[in-house]
């Protein structure tokens, strides 16, 4: 038996097992998959210290119709999943009005406040592999409408004033030294310096599972056949062996539904999902910094592999078939900003973002069982937060005192209702 049962080796999972290994617990990690190949491989690999605004629905008659009509690039909707989406999106649309979505700020900016100092507390012992993968010179939010790129820069001015997030508003003129490469089109960019940027997401939870593996901690490879509470604790069985832990934890993204749903938690999760596509360059085309074109709808990421394209949400079932229009279109687009050359996947990747409708994790205790903890729900920032999500499970979980106030990520806010 293990003191601790963790289903789900994403960068949530991962980070989670070594906090509590830290703490002297004794920890057992599932899945079916190898450790951050699912949605902690396939992101932008931004460490987004200045995300305090989760993304909201949106509100404006002119965005909403663009999506309807699949106009848009940043969002599009598989019309048969709507049926099944409705109650959650209609819900996200209602967080997401401006009274609500002030409280959802003010509770989740001393969340985004711990991603850089719990991601470069983990880095920093699991050794250099893992620093060498991180760029510490921000990011660019790129517009290529004057009118886009000043009322982003002032809402960046109220953050700097509120959050203490530092920025700089960048013209073409300097966009263009600190970017050779960019061909034109665009206004602008908010250089946001906070964040760090990590130029292989997969590899960097393979560098922190080394260190779990390094702390002691036991990975089981295989798909769990859910979780039965016992007299001793928690149970799963993998592969027809039986795995049994005093504490559990559903660290499972996505599928989080599979365990909880059969436990008597009906949650009103669903998922956005994403694409994307490695590129080469042409004409001796080098991208430094992250470069996100929001009145699009993708970012254009230098990483191990070349250029990362990914897109913006699709609303779709989980499982559906992958339908990669967005991914054409942004292809399109990014043709316009940057010389890239050849595809260099065989297909699209594609992953699935775990999201609530208010915008925040599900970070904590299940109310209705002792012993049982989630940490889910993240979105678009999963790989941001999977590190400081951890460090207030561990907290929670060994009785100490969390970083912050978790009670606004409790699950308890979606039942009963």
């Amino acid at each position: 038996m293990s003191d601790v049962i963790i289903l789900g080796a994403g960068i949530v999972g991962v980070s989670t097992g070594i906090h509590l290994l830290r703490r002297g617990r004794s920890v057992t990690l599932v899945d079916k998959n190898a450790p951050g190949r699912e949605t902690s491989f396939g992101n932008a690999g931004i460490i987004q210290r200045e995300g305090v605004r989760p993304h909201a629905f949106p509100r404006d008659l002119a965005m909403l119709m663009q999506v309807g009509l699949h106009l848009s690039t940043a969002a599009r909707y598989e019309p048969l999943a709507l049926p099944r989406l409705a109650p959650a999106l209609l819900r996200y649309w209602w967080e997401s009005s401006p009274e609500h979505y002030r409280k959802v700020v003010q509770s989740y900016a001393p969340l985004i406040a711990r991603s850089i100092v719990t991601h470069a507390d983990l880095m920093a012992q699991a050794g250099p592999d893992a620093e060498a993968l991180v760029s510490k010179s921000g990011w660019l939010l790129a517009f290529r409408s004057d009118k886009g790129l000043r009322r982003e820069a002032e809402k960046a001015r109220e953050d700097a004033l509120q959050f203490g997030i530092s920025h700089r508003v960048v013209e073409w003129a300097e966009l263009k030294q600190m970017e050779p490469a960019l061909k034109g089109g665009l206004a602008g960019a908010i250089h946001w310096t906070d964040p760090w940027t990590v130029r292989d997401p997969g590899a960097l939870v393979t560098e922190y599972f080394k260190l779990f593996e390094r702390l002691g901690g036991t990975f089981v490879s295989g798909a769990a056949n859910g979780l039965e509470q016992d007299a001793a604790g928690w149970a799963t069985t993998v592969n027809g062996v039986r795995y049994t832990g005093k504490q559990a934890v559903v660290a499972l993204g996505p599928w989080a539904p599979d365990v909880l749903e059969k436990l008597g938690y009906r949650l009103p999760l669903f998922v956005k999902r994403g694409y994307h596509m490695h590129y080469d360059t042409t004409k001796g085309a080098k991208l430094n910094t992250l470069v996100l074109d929001p009145e699009v709808g993708f970012a254009l990421a230098p990483m191990a592999r070349g250029i990362r394209l990914t897109t913006g949400a699709e609303f779709a079932a989980r499982d559906a078939a992958p339908t990669p229009i967005q991914l054409d279109k942004a292809e399109k687009a990014a043709r316009e900003l940057l010389d890239l050359g050849e595809r260099l996947d065989a297909q699209p990747w594609k992953g699935a973002r775990p999201c609530t409708p208010d915008m925040m994790p599900i970070i904590g205790k299940a109310p209705r069982h002792e012993g049982l903890y989630a940490g889910i729900g993240h979105a678009h920032h999963g790989f941001t937060l999977g590190p400081a999500t951890a460090e207030l499970l561990a907290q929670s979980m060994t009785g100490e005192a969390t970083a912050i106030d978790i009670k606004p990520f409790g699950m308890e806010r979606f039942l009963g209702r």
